[in-house]
């Protein structure tokens, strides 16, 4: 006797093939011929391990607009508007709006969220904050949080300090912003430190990591150094890295290999920083995407994140990584079937992964947690970002939603049309 049966759905791979949950688990994937308490019928459908974002800011999420809008889109107004809001926002707010963003992230089947926190907040209300948002969404998203001190380590007077603060609290992860300090110096010396504390503290590290145009900002180079000095491989990533669009190639060709060696995995953020990024130049213009294609055949783990939604830095989103990985594929120019999958999977399993979640995955063991979507493969689901028909979390149905097809009046045509083509495999 089965909790749920997930009947007849397509997995990733191509395989078809019965889905068994039992006690949040996953206990069987195979042809099933057993009772259930609930069958789910997927036939056709898309089913897929849940979206998985290794990078965002729940504490500024869906703040567009107060205090007032980025006008220049840049990303220094963007931590300036911040700034303002930190300043008079209330506790209750900031859990109010990162909980509307987990309903939001839980109907589009993303529940695994890694978000950033501001430390240089002496009241450190949104960790206090982030961390109940945490203990009340625990049931169906996996949130870790990153002590993220926006204005920098030392660049900020008790940054330093309220960043231990937040890591005693239970934060996670060891952030930081080596780009933002006043000089290329203190920016490396941050790194430096921030990585000893992860490695004292057992912890993994997520770096803001050269979100610049400028070519000269190499702050990654030290990053995989440190790494490589404290024994912390595997559990290092580098987000943004939009300074490597500009750099010397040579000098490329010398950095990448120091990250494979070193096992420090890349997220980039494409809906954000093509955004952001470029914002100086004429033409030829800048698009802010670092070297996917290139990380990748290094062997190192790169993944997609969204970063932000309705937030003083991006006017837009919906908690879709689908949304996120259509984007990256396009600046990426990563348009073979191979590499439409690899995007596909740089949302899953990628990001699980770089976020260390040890029980993830469609597999016999594993977290009983999933999404049906209407697609019949990882490329059609990149093409249309589908409706997700069913999300799993933790063995537990959370959402539902009907197919939504339209109604046609055209003469000799059909009477519906769902744009699904058979033409991908």
């Amino acid at each position: 006797m089965f909790d749920i049966i997930v009947k007849g759905g397509t997995l990733p791979d191509g395989r078809i093939s019965d889905i068994g949950i039992r006690d949040g688990k996953i206990v069987a994937i195979e042809a099933l011929e057993a009772e259930a308490s609930e069958v789910i019928d997927a036939k056709g459908d898309l089913v897929s391990p849940p979206f998985v974002d290794p990078h965002f800011h729940m504490d500024a999420t869906l703040s567009y607009g107060k205090p007032r809008i980025n006008a220049s889109g840049t990303l220094l107004e963007g931590i300036g508007l911040w700034g303002e809001l930190k300043d008079v926002m209330q506790p209750e707010e900031v859990k109010a709006r990162a909980l509307e963003y987990c309903d939001w992230a839980a109907s589009m089947g993303l529940l695994a969220i890694r978000s950033h926190v501001d430390t240089c907040d002496d009241r450190l209300m949104g960790v206090e904050a982030l961390l109940e948002v945490r203990r009340e969404v625990a049931d169906y998203i996996d949130l870790q949080l990153v002590a993220f001190p926006q204005d920098g380590l030392y660049r900020d007077p008790t940054a330093f300090e309220n960043t231990i603060r937040a890591l005693d609290m239970g934060v996670d992860v060891v952030g930081g912003i080596p780009h933002l300090e006043r000089t290329m110096a203190d920016g490396a010396r941050s790194v430096t430190a921030l990585c000893e504390i992860a490695a004292e503290r057992g912890l993994m590290v997520d770096m803001h990591c050269d979100e610049t145009d400028d070519p000269m900002s190499r702050h990654i180079e030290t990053l995989a150094f440190e790494t490589q000095r404290l024994g912390l491989q595997g559990r290092v990533a580098g987000s943004h890295l939009t300074s490597m669009h500009s750099m010397d190639n040579y000098y490329v060709s010398k950095l990448l290999p120091l990250m494979a060696e070193a096992q420090v995995a890349a997220i980039p953020n494409p809906l954000i920083n093509i955004v952001l990024q470029g914002r100086h130049d004429t033409y030829p213009k800048r698009r802010g995407l670092t070297r996917v294609k290139e990380m990748q055949a290094m062997g190192i783990a790169v993944g997609w994140g969204q970063d932000c939604v309705l937030d003083p830095w991006y006017s837009l989103g919906t908690a879709d990584m689908l949304d996120v990985a259509f984007m990256g594929l396009h600046v990426g120019q990563m348009t073979s079937p191979e590499e439409m999958r690899r995007c596909f999977d740089m949302v899953t399993n990628v990001n699980a992964q770089i976020m260390g979640l040890e029980d993830y995955g469609l597999r016999v063991g594993a977290k009983a947690s999933l999404v049906v979507l209407d697609a019949g493969n990882p490329i059609e689901a990149l093409r249309l970002r589908p409706d997700r028909l069913c999300v799993i979390a933790k063995g537990k149905v959370i959402s539902r939603k009907r197919r939504n097809d339209a109604d046609l009046s055209l003469p000799g045509r059909p009477g519906t049309v769902r744009r699904r083509h058979d033409g991908h495999s």
